[in-house]
């Protein structure tokens, strides 16, 4: 609560494009709002001087090394430089960390998979592109890999959500931390590209827009998947929480911008929306890049097809994050009369012509793994070595 004693802080504080919205967010809540600005110019505290401390090694070499930590292979990685070594032996589980908490959102996921998938993509990752991390993305090109990403999202959610997947030894871990080293690599280049505005924007892919970022992955995605038919008991919506939280703190989100439980993820996003800028042309970009991709990933070819599916995702998206943020990104003007229980009923009757609990959970499954990215190498820990996307080599 504001009891008027609070101080704003000082403009030189915070990334000058958050100015504006500072102020609202401190009258509603002064703590929040100061935080929020503040991790504005913080990225990876642990990571980031990790990364520049390795930057001269060549891609090769540094992928091999990268490698050698995630599948803990002592031999190779004795070899690394001492800040790299030091940083997978210093990456251990938090006191808060109970595995055992998982099972319950694990199941709730893959009972009702569709909806879900329908909102993280329709909702909560067009709306993490309305916030200044759209900026990196379109910064360094990556619109023109929009389809391959959401691939790579796909398939970071089934495994943080595939049982046991976030053991130290399994996939939902290792795709948790290659985003972090993902996230460092970008970070460093950007940071000295001269088109990144470091007093207007901070520090790309700051910890303020990931701690925003998992606060809309795990408590906004359960409004969505709601909104969208699903239902989830209050075990259940815990067990997702505790999901993402930990998937965050692998991602490498400071702990002090880090949501605790669903009331702080709920502080962290609207104080973050607050402060953000309006969405502008970057966001739009990334964001009608993003909803144009589903007829790839989803391997339709036929125009008609084509046509229907696009109508039906920008009608989908305009539905869930309202139709200010639509607007802001340029969607196609469209009414969304009757979508969300048109949307509904499908899917109801979807699951009722599979039945058994048993072939829900197998067509889901199937269905999940389409839309992801699986190379036939396995993981691969190759990073970006240049600020733009057409001129690095694949990653």
């Amino acid at each position: 609560m504001n009891t008027g004693e609070e101080r704003p802080m000082q403009a030189s504080a915070m990334p000058s494009a958050y100015l504006p919205g500072y102020g609202r967010a401190h009258a509603v809540d002064p703590e929040a709002a100061d935080n929020y600005v503040l991790h504005g110019f913080i990225g990876d505290p642990e990571l980031d001087p990790v990364m520049e401390d390795v930057s001269s090694l060549r891609p090769g070499e540094l992928h091999r090394f990268i490698t050698a930590g995630m599948e803990q292979d002592d031999a190779v990685l004795h070899q690394a430089p001492e800040s790299l070594r030091r940083f997978f032996e210093d990456l251990k589980e938090p006191a808060w960390l109970d595995q055992d908490a998982f099972r319950p959102g694990v199941a709730a996921f893959h009972a009702q998979v569709d909806r879900v998938l329908s909102a993280f993509v329709a909702g909560v990752l067009v709306e993490g592109f309305s916030t200044l991390i759209a900026k990196s993305f379109r910064m360094t090109g990556r619109v023109q890999s929009t389809g391959r990403r959401l691939m790579q999202n796909n398939r970071h959610v089934m495994e943080i959500f595939f049982p046991g997947g976030l053991l130290r030894e399994n996939d939902g871990w290792k795709t948790s931390v290659r985003i972090r080293f993902v996230h460092a690599r970008i970070r460093g280049l950007l940071s000295k590209h001269d088109e990144w505005d470091h007093e207007a924007w901070g520090v790309p892919l700051s910890a303020s827009n990931l701690g925003l970022a998992i606060s809309v992955f795990s408590k906004r995605l359960l409004e969505y998947s709601k909104i969208l038919g699903s239902r989830f008991s209050a075990e259940e919506e815990e067990s997702i929480l505790a999901i993402w939280r930990y998937t965050g703190y692998l991602m490498g989100i400071p702990e002090s911008i880090l949501y605790t439980d669903a009331a702080s993820a709920e502080r962290i996003y609207k104080i973050g929306f607050l402060c953000e800028p309006p969405a502008d042309e970057d966001s739009a970009t990334m964001a009608n890049a993003l909803i144009n991709s589903i007829p790839d990933i989803t391997q339709i070819k036929g125009p008609k097809e084509r046509k229907s599916t696009l109508d039906l995702a920008y009608r989908l998206s305009r539905a869930i994050i309202g139709n200010d943020l639509a607007n802001r990104f340029e969607y196609p003007k469209m009414s969304t009369f009757g979508i969300i229980p048109f949307f509904r009923m499908k899917q109801y009757m979807k699951q009722r012509w599979r039945k058994a609990d048993d072939m829900v959970r197998i067509n889901n499954f199937s269905q999940l793994i389409l839309v992801s990215l699986y190379d036939q190498e396995g993981i691969e820990y190759n990073l970006p070595d240049h600020v733009k996307h057409e001129k690095s080599h694949p990653w």
